[in-house]
């Protein structure tokens, strides 16, 4: 074992991490690692094929008892000469030795599987108005469709094909080996029918016996209120045809939010800047302020001062999970640029008449000015 990897480290997690903390690492480093959002990177790839080794080991159950037990015994090579990720010995296979079959009653033996499709990733952009409010949107794109005409399984309407002669319908062949334990028994899944346990008399003629065909698909999906970038849904069964007839993988649509021109998101408050004039900061008044849906007026109080924060409570973004956040308004005064010279000296008139303690920041600057160097700055 000291030459394997370690599928944990690979994924992140526990060695005692449940199935469902499983899945979650593994569709969290697929989707950052995944070939389409790293073109051209060997390493991103190299790393995409690690997590979905170490995936298919660890999620499922009998591959990962006799992984867990290499782990921990190296170089005793396991109860079935090794673990090589996909056909291995366990303790089904010792009991199988014993009573003549799998689990299943002690004398059933084990039965032809059907694998799980890959899920299919894409990427979808949604202008910042439609995320934050929710919309409908259709998604176009090609996968390996199940065949109808032969329900997936390659054979001419679905029935042309008869019982595996090598594996006896189960899917698996055993192979007894003599280790140093003892005599076991290794199951592989069967060379001659890929594990489907039938072998085709006849081809289906629409998929050619592949059991899918290559379609365009079109999905709806129902976008709720509040999505972010990195967001993501799933469309089960919608991903890739599984093999030999079975479940279809999943569509994974991972959003992409553009920026907006007034608006700056914060989790679910909405923040932006509000310009006002000298005269409304001075003797106060009310403003329009703009939200997802409609426009409201904001009081402003006399005297306000250029950075002043407001906070507007339900303004904001509605949560998928329930709530709203806030609307954020930070005031900025807006100092005119191009002003006349008649402009200039009634400011300057204005000026004199308004005396430093009525300007409470530059009275406090004053004053500290004035006890550090004994001065006055005005």
């Amino acid at each position: 074992m000291a030459d394997k990897k370690n599928y944990y480290d690979i994924l992140g997690v526990d060695k005692k991490a449940t199935p469902e903390q499983i899945k979650s690492a593994y569709r969290k480093l697929a989707m950052k690692y995944h070939p389409d959002r790293n073109q051209g990177n060997a390493e991103a790839a190299e790393k995409f094929k690690e997590i979905n080794e170490a995936h298919e080991t660890l999620s499922d159950s009998q591959k990962r008892s006799a992984y867990d037990y290499e782990l921990e015994h190296p170089g005793m090579g396991g109860f079935g000469g090794g673990f090589d990720g996909a056909g291995f010995g366990g303790f089904e296979d010792i009991f199988s030795n014993i009573f003549g079959g799998g689990f299943g009653g002690f004398g059933g033996g084990r039965t032809a599987h059907s694998e799980v499709g890959e899920d299919i990733q894409k990427e979808m952009t949604l202008s910042f108005m439609d995320a934050a409010k929710g919309c409908k949107k259709t998604l176009s794109y090609n996968r390996n469709e199940p065949c109808s005409a032969c329900r997936g399984t390659g054979a001419k309407n679905g029935t042309e094909y008869s019982t595996c002669s090598k594996c006896q319908g189960k899917g698996v062949v055993q192979q007894v080996q003599n280790t140093m334990f003892g005599r076991t028994i290794r199951q592989s899944v069967c060379p001659d029918c890929n594990g489907s346990g039938r072998t085709i008399k006849e081809k289906c003629p629409d998929c050619k016996g592949k059991g899918y065909q290559r379609k365009e698909t079109t999905v709806t999906l129902d976008i709720p209120a509040g999505v972010n970038t990195n967001s993501y849904m799933k469309k089960k069964g919608m991903g890739q045809a599984g093999p030999n007839g079975g479940t279809a993988g999943d569509l994974i649509v991972v959003f992409r939010v553009e920026p907006h021109k007034i608006f700056v998101r914060d989790n679910f408050d909405l923040k932006i800047e509000l310009p006002i004039s000298f005269k409304t900061a001075s003797l106060g008044g009310t403003v329009k302020v703009p939200t997802i849906d409609d426009t409201f007026d904001l009081t402003i109080p006399e005297g306000t001062q250029s950075g002043q924060v407001f906070t507007i409570r339900g303004k904001g973004i509605r949560s998928v999970r329930g709530g709203t956040g806030n609307l954020i308004v930070r005031v900025l005064v807006e100092v005119p640029t191009k002003l006349s010279k008649e402009q200039k000296k009634e400011i300057e008139r204005l000026d004199e008449t308004i005396e430093l303690r009525q300007h409470e920041r530059m009275k406090k600057y004053s004053d500290n000015v004035e006890g550090l160097y004994g001065k006055k700055p005005f």
